[in-house]
């Protein structure tokens, strides 16, 4: 079962990232119009601690143990601070991601990709062909 999430966290991740390099702007304009539209919105990031969480404990046994232990930590701590967050920090730190410049975001996009990429090597996709 957890690898279904496993191969759900690497298509997040390759969604998120093809974005990120193709339309930036776009995505970031999208993104602080759902934030004014639905402050709340910014809770869902607890979201990303449950699926750190599915990476920490789903990757056990799979190549590249050190990486997803740190990104399932990075994770788990990224979320619960966007839900628990005191939101004057959370607030400032939100505004200061969606005002980074375009190529800040690409670099994000392809550190995503390659995110996903890996994971999906480590679940063993595309052996055999």
């Amino acid at each position: 079962m957890a690898v279904i999430f496993l191969f759900f966290i690497a298509g997040l991740w390759m969604a998120d990232g093809v974005v990120l390099l193709i339309a930036p702007e776009r995505m970031i304009a999208t993104l602080r119009q759902s934030l004014i539209v639905a402050p709340g919105f910014i809770k869902w990031g607890g979201v990303s601690a449950l699926l750190g969480l599915v990476l920490l404990f789903g990757t056990r046994g799979v190549p590249y143990q050190p990486l997803w232990i740190t990104v399932g930590l990075s994770m788990v701590a990224k979320g619960i601070f966007l839900y628990a967050g005191p939101d004057r920090w959370r607030l400032r730190i939100v505004k200061w991601c969606l005002e980074r410049e375009v190529v800040d975001y690409r670099i994000w996009g392809l550190g995503l990709c390659a995110l996903s990429v890996l994971l999906l090597d480590a679940l063993g996709w595309g052996k055999g062909l």
